[in-house]
């Protein structure tokens, strides 16, 4: 599969399959059109996938935006893909092709964006791809399960609860359902005294077995029934436990909508066409100045880790110095007093202190932020040096060892 190259690709474009293969990226003109629109609005937001997701992400939380969710559908595309492609490779039957598993998956969207929590540390991206597989996988279990059950095995390992759900879901009424709940009641009852263990292959009751279910059936619905209804024969209730089965299955199944299906009565628009295209400039700007307050807390930390290590280095007497001068506040005159030195050495060796440090944190600049050493960057590393020694060797609870002379 071809990865998408830019921001406006990864969160306008929705994946194509032919003869079960990927085939291509068919992009969304309305999603194209938002995401210029931001980053023309704001063309020193971050070119990151994960900004941008991030961002419809609480989007999508605060106002339910249709907008935001489409762009998540998109972005998460190839996030899909990757875990059906991984997914099927692990299963022996070929019934379920590629875009079917990648189908089934997508439309979970959704609860993805409801499960995502960013405080976790995990991006959406690779929580998603975690999700995804988890479905997939489910997906292709219960499918092989079902399609190999026949209707009596099916219902005979089936639960009340899903029983029950299938049904609502279907839309019967409370008084249909509870008689086919009283059906299938009475069928595990009679039908498991004769079926064989652990078999998927039940054949369907016979004559005899039939009229077990309907004595029982007509002898239960005086006591479990409002009203009791008629008395029911053999067939009749197999026609119901029949319905049942098939409900069950498209429950247990269910079919797959998609973003791209046209809109009832309108053939010529999809469902994502309606979606709006303002941006939400208050809540960019807070993504963006959380994102830049972050990089400036992970700089920081980064700086004062180069740093500790640096003055580590130094000898014994340089760092004598330094707390003499940072910490106790002594001027060069009187630490030269305090140690039997010349003042011109006291001064010649803090420099050489502060020049080690800073060429450690000149480095660190290059290698990190790519910041060639010029002369004004450096006088911004010099006095970002300066507050760092000072607040240093000033903290609240300093290390006493480091604070001793």
């Amino acid at each position: 599969m071809r990865p998408r190259q830019n921001i406006i690709e990864s969160f306008s474009t929705f994946i194509q399959f032919s003869d079960d293969c990927f085939s291509g990226w068919v992009p969304d003109p309305k999603l194209q059109r938002s995401m210029r629109s931001c980053l023309a609005q704001l063309p020193e937001s971050p070119a990151s996938g994960n900004f941008w997701a991030l961002y419809w992400h609480k989007l999508w939380q605060a106002k339910a935006s249709k907008l935001a969710c489409s762009h998540l559908y998109a972005y998460l595309q190839e996030a899909c893909y990757w875990a059906a492609q991984k997914t099927i490779s692990s299963f022996v039957s070929l019934q379920y092709t590629l875009p079917d598993c990648f189908q089934a998956s997508i439309t979970e969207t959704p609860k993805i964006l409801q499960g995502f929590r960013p405080v976790k540390g995990f991006s959406l991206n690779a929580y998603a791809r975690v999700v995804f597989s988890n479905v997939i996988r489910n997906t292709l279990r219960q499918h092989q399960e079902v399609d190999i059950c026949t209707n009596w095995a099916l219902l005979s390992k089936l639960s009340q609860k899903r029983f029950v759900e299938a049904l609502e879901q279907a839309g019967l009424g409370a008084e249909t359902i509870a008689r086919y709940r009283l059906a299938w009641f009475c069928f595990k009852q009679c039908y498991s005294l004769h079926k064989a263990a652990g078999t998927r292959q039940l054949p369907q009751p016979d004559q005899a077995t039939w009229q077990t279910i309907a004595q029982l059936y007509n002898t239960e619905r005086h006591c479990q029934l409002t009203p009791p209804g008629p008395v029911c024969s053999p067939a009749t209730l197999e026609t119901w436990l029949a319905k049942s089965a098939k409900q069950v299955r498209t429950y247990l199944y269910p079919a797959k909508t998609s973003l791209n299906l046209p809109k009832s009565g309108r053939e010529s628009t999809e469902l994502q066409d309606e979606l709006p295209s303002n941006l939400d400039q208050s809540l960019l700007a807070d993504m963006i100045a959380e994102e830049e307050a972050q990089n400036r807390q992970t700089q920081r930390m980064q700086i004062n880790t180069v740093l500790r290590k640096a003055l580590v280095r130094l000898d014994v007497q340089k760092q004598q110095l330094l707390r003499l001068y940072y910490a106790k506040g002594l001027t060069q005159q009187q630490i030269a007093q305090k140690l039997d030195l010349k003042q011109y050495t006291v001064s010649r060796r803090l420099s050489q202190a502060r020049e080690a440090l800073l060429l450690a944190l000149a480095d660190w600049s290059q290698t990190t932020l790519h910041i060639s050493p010029d002369s004004n960057v450096i006088r911004y590393i010099s006095t970002a040096l300066e507050e760092w020694l000072q607040g240093y060797y000033n903290r609240p609870d300093p290390d006493l060892s480091e604070r001793s002379t």
